[in-house]
């Protein structure tokens, strides 16, 4: 299991089993139009053409930064993938063109989209609203990602909670990979509900008895009030603090890749 990072949460997930794509987002801008949203502040770790075949999209939830129907599109046109999602989100993939298969899930259901490889959807402690009117009327999670003998672990959005992790690692077994979001989390009174911080990914880290974790949503668009590149630096500061060896948890730059 290879993932590469292409930048907030969208990797690319090689296996002998087929190729992932998660929360795939390409455009310029983190918002419902092409000119409104927060402004991409890194090209795509992976330029476009460069893509190998997509055989599989997760998506995790509908918010403008993982749930992009621009890139959705170019998606569909080229591969048209088997689209793995929660409850609720098959008519904003059939809006991006999808003809090709969508799995809607439930927390706890698993689908295969190819022999030896499969998705099981995972709580997280998350929400959803694409306009106003519709809050929550779409689930949200994580994935558990089971490619031969290999189990990666991408959380989508989510904010900490101490019991949650623990019981995915016990219902799913711990991961030998984990991509675990450490930034939007400042202020913390209003994001942590939502958000986890750099000393809560840790956490979940630990929680998950994950062999080997790498960072995300952090550096691709400014969406709160910590800076930018303030994440990194504070995840450093957390793995010390915890005891947690800085090998088990990385950060990548765009176009990095993991490999386990």
């Amino acid at each position: 299991m290879v993932a590469t990072w292409i930048g907030h949460s969208s990797f690319l997930i090689q296996t002998a089993q087929g190729n992932l794509l998660t929360d795939p987002v390409y455009s310029e801008r983190a918002g419902p139009f092409s000119w409104a949203g927060p402004l991409r502040a890194i090209a795509p770790g992976i330029a476009w053409e460069d893509l190998p075949r997509i055989d599989a999209v997760l998506l995790s939830h509908d918010h403008y930064d993982h749930c992009d129907l621009p890139t959705l599109r170019r998606v569909a046109r080229r591969w048209n993938p088997a689209v793995v999602v929660p409850l609720g989100h098959a008519d904003l993939l059939r809006k991006a063109g999808a003809a090709g298969p969508v799995f809607e899930l439930d927390w706890w259901e698993t689908h295969g989209p190819r022999p030896g490889l499969s998705a099981t959807l995972v709580p997280a402690r998350h929400w959803t609203r694409r306009r106003p009117g519709d809050t929550n009327r779409r689930l949200w999670g994580g994935f558990m990602i089971r490619a031969g003998s290999r189990v990666g672990y991408f959380a989508g959005d989510s904010g900490y909670d101490k019991a949650l992790f623990p019981e995915i690692a016990s219902r799913c077994g711990s991961p030998d990979l984990a991509m675990i979001p450490i930034g939007a989390y400042e202020p913390r009174w209003f994001m942590s509900d939502a958000h986890m911080n750099p000393a809560e990914a840790v956490r979940v880290h630990r929680d998950l008895g994950a062999r080997l974790s790498v960072a995300m949503h952090w550096g691709t668009f400014q969406l709160t009030d910590e800076g930018r590149e303030d994440p990194p630096q504070a995840l450093a500061e957390a793995l010390k603090e915890q005891g947690v060896p800085a090998s088990e948890f990385l950060v990548l730059k765009p176009g990095e890749s993991v490999a386990v």
